[in-house]
């Protein structure tokens, strides 16, 4: 197993090198209460052509925290501050982040602090921007309880893995990620789980999101479910449209049909396509987006 201590916590990590050394890494980044996994059917199809590095965030997978943890930050900057790191404890110099849901907050972020390094970023099924105050306060109510009780038991229930299949998609996931998707679970740490629940929806780290869109000189490029229940398409479209690339016709959203909130694995070739397009558009310098609609 592969682990690389970051401030403190070791982080568990996959890097699948290319000998092409002159193509950015693309670098993948889970969401809430995931893991690293959930990017492998993508990244299998992508690895031939781009070295592909993903990882668990602390306190999520395999990244596991240390027992004296008290001091540790579990804000949006403080997860960008820690994919900082490990790009550059793995030397790496040049790189486009792939963030999903909570992941695809920490590449804004990660993209704006490693400017130097991060080339563009692609968020799926993540957007944001707008804070409505009485929604967010039962969404983080109601997510903080969901990880306070949390019995280990829960993982040998019948049926609760066919449950977490079904969950935030629009058509059935596989049994293994069912599974997947209850361990992982059961498994984040309460502490990483409930910080970065309740740092990531607060009023003014939702305000302050755009803010950063609108500054980046970096492309950014959004892909939404068309049936995503979490981070609906109006979303996704609000938080794109901060970026210059939005003034083109909406060149940096697309939209899946048939897709609920885990893109990655409901159109896995789909996102493949669009990844390798978006990419390859900059590494040819092609100017305009040739990307299939």
């Amino acid at each position: 197993m592969n682990k690389i201590n970051i401030r403190g916590v070791d982080h568990f990590y996959q890097f699948t090198e290319t000998p092409d050394s002159s193509n950015p890494v693309l670098v993948f980044i889970h969401g809430w209460l995931l893991s690293h996994q959930y990017w492998q059917p993508l990244i299998d199809r992508i690895k031939d052509q781009y070295s592909c590095l993903s990882y668990d965030l602390k306190g999520f997978g395999a990244s596991q925290l240390p027992e004296d943890s008290l001091n540790l930050n579990f804000d949006l900057r403080s997860y960008a501050e820690d994919l900082q790191e490990l790009l550059t404890q793995l030397n790496i110099k040049k790189a486009w982040l792939v963030g999903h849901s909570l992941g695809g907050s920490i590449a804004i972020w990660g993209a704006d602090i490693c400017s130097e390094i991060i080339e563009g970023v692609i968020c799926v099924n993540a957007g944001g921007g707008i804070y409505l105050k009485e929604e967010f306060e039962r969404f983080r109510k109601a997510g903080e309880n969901l990880v306070k009780f949390r019995p280990p038991w829960f993982s040998y229930l019948p049926l609760f893995d066919v449950i977490f299949s079904r969950m935030m998609v629009k058509r059935p996931l596989s049994l293994q990620w069912g599974k997947a998707r209850l361990q992982d679970f059961i498994n984040a740490n309460e502490q990483a789980a409930i910080g970065s629940l309740l740092e990531s929806t607060t009023e003014n780290e939702v305000h302050y999101l755009p803010q950063i869109v609108a500054r980046l000189s970096q492309p950014v490029y959004f892909i939404a479910g068309k049936q995503d229940q979490i981070m609906e398409p109006q979303y996704v479209k609000h938080l794109a449209s901060f970026h210059h690339l939005f003034q083109h016709h909406q060149d940096n959203v697309y939209e899946i049909e048939e897709c609920g909130h885990f893109a990655m694995l409901e159109q896995t070739d789909l996102v493949s396509d669009y990844t390798l397009k978006i990419i390859q558009q900059y590494n040819t310098n092609i100017c305009e987006d040739k990307m299939l609609r």
